[in-house]
């Protein structure tokens, strides 16, 4: 257990801003609860934003939004002020607290997803790519060979979790947020995923003749 030497020493180490944070949180009341008061509405700010800016892709407005956003203050003020003593210093302590609040928001709103999901997990909608991509209807030939292809590639070339990640993700246009929930993993892990699908499927689609290298490149 750290002494109060310790912790001096520690906060010696700190920048001034981060220190005045870890000394209030860490100190007697009132002043530790006027600095959680605080903490709360700075993560509360953060969570307002993030989940406005996801709100598209949820499908949520008003109150609903707001109470994630609560959700995801509070759990994050609980979680940074049980490990305050963890808190090392290595980038400020207001950055520190924002990658809890944006953890907590993606795990609010990927739960939130499945338990009102727009559309099945599994759902196919190949039909929707021209309109989604831009496609021009006057060369609509052309595109439905390529999306043509694409379907045999992802079908033929693509390992069983890719072909589930590129659906999800591309297809039926599951927040990456909620498909981490599903899958119980991580963003790196799906980002790592679809690497090597595109890889794979620019790979099958030079193959058949419809990119060329110089295409792939570029993309």
């Amino acid at each position: 257990m750290a002494t109060a030497h310790d912790r001096t020493g520690d906060l010696a180490a700190l920048d001034p801003e981060s220190a005045g944070w870890v000394r209030a949180l860490r100190g007697p009341e009132p002043n530790r609860q006027a600095a959680v008061e605080r903490l709360h509405a700075l993560l509360l700010r953060i969570a307002r934003n993030e989940v406005r800016r996801r709100s598209a892709r949820l499908g949520v407005t008003g109150p609903e939004l707001d109470d994630l956003a609560h959700q995801a203050a509070a759990d994050a003020l609980l979680a940074i002020t049980g490990k305050i003593g963890d808190f090392r210093g290595e980038s400020r302590f207001t950055t520190w607290a924002y990658k809890f609040v944006i953890l907590e928001v993606s795990a609010k709103v990927g739960r939130h997803f499945w338990r009102n999901p727009r559309v099945p997990f599994d759902t196919e909608d190949w039909e929707r790519l021209p309109d989604r991509f831009g496609l021009d209807p006057a060369a609509e030939s052309e595109w439905r060979d390529l999306l043509a292809a694409l379907r045999r590639a992802v079908e033929e070339k693509l390992t069983e979790r890719q072909r589930r990640i590129f659906v999800a993700l591309v297809l039926a246009e599951v927040p990456l947020d909620a498909l981490v929930v599903e899958l119980g993993t991580n963003r790196n892990a799906i980002y790592k995923t679809m690497f090597d699908a595109r890889r794979k499927l620019r790979a099958a689609l030079v193959a058949a003749g419809h990119m060329d290298h110089d295409m792939v490149r570029r993309s």
